[in-house]
Parts: C-alpha cells; sequence; structure tokens
C-alpha cells in the first residue's frame, strides 16, 4: 500500500474518531439543560424529515403513495414513537396501500 493513502485513511479515522469522542469526554457525569436535551431528542425526526420530504414531492408513479406514507409516519411520530417505530408504521402503511390499491 502507498505510504501517502495509508497516512489519508490514518486522518480520516482521526478526524472521524474525535467528534464521536469528544461529547463522552466533555459531558461525562454532567446533565444537560432540559431545553437542549428536549432539542436533541427531535434531533432524529427533523434529520428523517429533510431527507424524506424531498421524495414525497418529486415521487413520479403515484403523489398519493408519497402524501399516505408522510402523513402515517407524521401520526406515529406525533403519538411519540420512537424513529424505527415511525418508519415501519410507514412502510406499513405503504405496504398495506399497495396491496389492496
Amino acid at each position: 500500500m502507498d505510504k501517502e493513502i495509508l497516512i489519508m485513511i490514518i486522518g480520516m479515522a482521526i478526524v472521524t474518531y474525535i467528534p464521536r469522542m469528544l461529547p463522552f469526554v466533555m459531558f461525562k457525569g454532567k446533565e444537560l439543560p432540559p431545553f437542549l436535551q428536549g432539542v436533541l431528542k427531535n434531533v432524529p425526526y427533523a434529520t428523517l424529515g429533510a431527507l424524506i420530504f424531498p421524495a414525497i414531492l418529486f415521487i413520479q408513479e403515484d403523489i398519493w403513495y408519497g402524501i399516505l406514507g408522510a402523513a402515517a409516519a407524521f401520526i406515529v411520530a406525533f403519538l411519540g414513537a420512537n424513529v424505527i417505530v415511525v418508519v415501519i408504521g410507514s412502510i406499513s402503511v405503504l405496504t398495506l396501500y399497495s396491496y389492496f390499491f
């Protein structure tokens, strides 16, 4: 293996490891304020929405497929389920929709 490639791999490993390790070291034994805990608790839903929402608008086959999936995901998330349950719930609703229609 070329020396430059090995140095690049080690550098990427360090750059990836530092942001993952730093919060554990900095916040060990400390509790975050309730507001910040609430914000961080909602990050997965916001990320999921940012990734999926454009696909809902640009779906090619059946626009109702995207709207129904988004509505199902929104309802399950609003009820307080975690992200995995939201995704599985939306997939289940869309599976039933595609089976019957």
